[in-house]
């Protein structure tokens, strides 16, 4: 699924970004629908779990969950830490470098998060490890959040999306997180630690000027 462009004219840092109505609906609407699909795949199995019975559980058509959702797969792919954050990233204190604006960001979204949110994470993850189809789904959804960290490092060093460096510093950012929170055995320290390991990163991360 292609990824939101992240807006080019930040707020003022640290600001929240501000939604419309419409906009807030669509996000209540998808995250209904990803909530009852996780539940669904949690009590009976991801492939025993049916569109129509998520749009049904979810209180939608089936055509409306295909217009959130090409498939179902991406009721699990769908990452929470997604543009949203990465929008809190570039509103982030100008001091910042772009390892400690992602930490910023991401302790921003998980210090909003309720018990229910992240156990549906848990859930999501544990997914991803058990379902063959979904580890192989995981590796071709890899490039959405090296964009939005791209671009969102692009707009707060004002340098251009398509320098390579930051692709590359993106790319080794995204993929060493991924390691890291892998190896941790409970999943819910993993979770709620996220923004300390980010914080790691900055050890071994370097991003050449411009």
């Amino acid at each position: 699924m292609p990824s939101t462009p992240l807006r080019t004219d930040p707020p003022a840092h640290g600001a929240q970004p501000v939604t419309g109505l419409r906009e807030r609906k669509k996000a209540k609407t998808r995250a209904s629908i990803r909530s009852h699909a996780l539940h669904l795949f949690k009590e009976q199995g991801y492939a025993e779990t049916t569109v129509e019975q998520i749009a049904a559980a979810a209180e939608v058509s089936p055509s409306t969950f295909f217009r959130y959702f090409a498939t179902k797969d991406e009721t699990v792919l769908d990452d929470l830490i997604d543009a949203d954050t990465f929008r809190i990233m570039v509103a982030a204190p100008v001091e910042l470098n772009p390892i400690e604006a992602m930490q910023y960001a991401v302790n921003r979204t998980f210090a909003r998060m309720t018990d229910e949110m992240l156990d549906l994470e848990i859930t999501r993850n544990a997914l991803i490890q058990s379902v063959p189809e979904l580890r192989k789904g995981v590796m071709a959804e890899i490039n959405r959040p090296i964009e939005l960290l791209t671009e969102a490092i692009a707009i707060r060093l004002g340098r251009p999306t398509d320098d390579p460096d930051l692709r590359l510093y993106a790319g080794a950012a995204v993929g060493a997180l991924m390691t890291l929170t892998q190896a941790r055995d409970e999943p819910r320290a993993a979770m709620t630690s996220l923004g300390e390991l980010i914080g790691r990163l900055d050890r071994v991360l370097h991003l050449p000027p411009a």
